[in-house]
């Protein structure tokens, strides 16, 4: 005769088979998870004050001073007199606030000649030319080194009229300089040694301007053993 099993000890077994987390061996154990905390928010009525017209760095803006380009080609633009024309007009507008340019940069700038490249001791990278708006003419890409380590970077395009506009502002800490199709990647530095920031930029046609699409953290080893290459990168790859 066939000994019946109690409907009691049936149910025990079934909630013992699926409660937890099951693996090969069966039931295991993934101990205290700890406790998780909602964020507390500091400050709660200190918020800042609007930017005023033209105290946003990123914000596109025609560079006054500089002459109509002909045939709305960068090629053969002085690279050179549009960051000086940029920083100078820049400086005059936020007051040496440092809101729109780094307060050094001017007389950084004294120290560019008026020869051709602005001598050896000119602050100011060789500028590079690449489409990033999509429209088949090229932009203009440079920066002033403020310092050993600080940077203004600006990239520049010919607006349908001819005129210059500066259509990014940025200063930081430049581990690196990337471009690729119409993406512009800027790689600083992070308190973390083992994270190098990397935010992405794009030409957003309603701002008429590089617009921050993404910001990610690269695991880019440091390798202090080595000298930085002639790209200043320390970056592995």
């Amino acid at each position: 005769m066939r000994t019946r099993r109690p409907r009691a000890l049936a149910a025990v077994a079934l909630l013992a088979a699926t409660a937890g987390c099951a693996d090969a061996e069966g039931l295991s154990d993934q101990g205290d998870r700890g406790t998780v905390h909602a964020p507390t928010t500091l400050w709660k009525g200190y918020f800042p004050d609007p930017p005023s017209p033209g105290q946003q760095p990123g914000a596109a803006a025609v560079v006054p001073g500089l002459p109509k380009v002909p045939g709305l080609s960068m090629r053969g633009v002085d690279a050179l007199a549009v960051i000086r024309a940029d920083i100078t007009s820049a400086t005059a507008e936020d007051g040496g606030t440092g809101r729109l340019v780094d307060p050094r940069a001017v007389q950084r700038l004294a120290l560019c000649t008026q020869t051709g490249g602005g001598g050896p001791n000119c602050p100011v990278r060789p500028g590079v030319l690449h489409d990033l708006t999509g429209n088949g003419r090229e932009e203009l890409i440079t920066a002033l080194d403020v310092d050993g380590r600080l940077s203004e970077l600006r990239v520049y395009t010919v607006q349908d009229d001819g005129r210059i506009a500066r259509v990014l502002s940025r200063r930081g800490v430049l581990e690196g300089v990337e471009v690729a199709a119409e993406h512009l990647a800027v790689r600083e530095p992070t308190s973390n040694p083992v994270y190098i920031s990397v935010s992405d930029y794009v030409w957003d046609p309603n701002t008429k301007s590089m617009s921050l699409s993404q910001l990610t953290l690269d695991d880019c080893p440091t390798l202090t053993d080595v000298p930085l290459s002639a790209d200043r990168q320390r970056c592995a790859r």
